[in-house]
């Protein structure tokens, strides 16, 4: 039986999210790509808290198409908040999407803004 996109990306989250767990000490740094923006949020799986979050649907970004260079924005964005709330060392949640594009650009600017995975 043929399935959705939608459901194998949640297939695919599943069996990534058995092993990553967000602690207090190395929150998750979780990544969802729609067609249109993206969103990254630090969180902290033990306790149930959102630490930090960005998406390309603030301010300026908003107004942008979702390319590369918008989502290594927000990723600078969610590294600096981040920061801001003690948080250094983060485990990286993928979400399901392939580590290519969008989503790479995005772990590649919160690296260069000081997150640690």
């Amino acid at each position: 039986m043929a399935g959705s996109r939608k459901t194998a990306r949640d297939r695919r989250h599943a069996r990534v999210r058995k092993y990553l767990t967000g602690t207090a000490e190395r929150p998750r740094l979780a990544v969802y790509r729609s067609n249109r923006y993206i969103y990254a949020q630090v969180i902290d799986d033990a306790a149930g808290h959102t630490l930090a979050a960005a998406s390309s649907q603030e301010g300026d970004l908003r107004s942008k198409t979702l390319t590369k260079e918008t989502a290594s924005e927000v990723g600078k964005l969610v590294a600096e908040r981040a920061k801001a709330t003690g948080v250094s060392q983060v485990v990286f949640d993928r979400g399901g999407y392939q580590f290519h594009g969008r989503v790479k650009a995005l772990a590649d600017a919160a690296r260069e803004a000081g997150l640690e995975f």
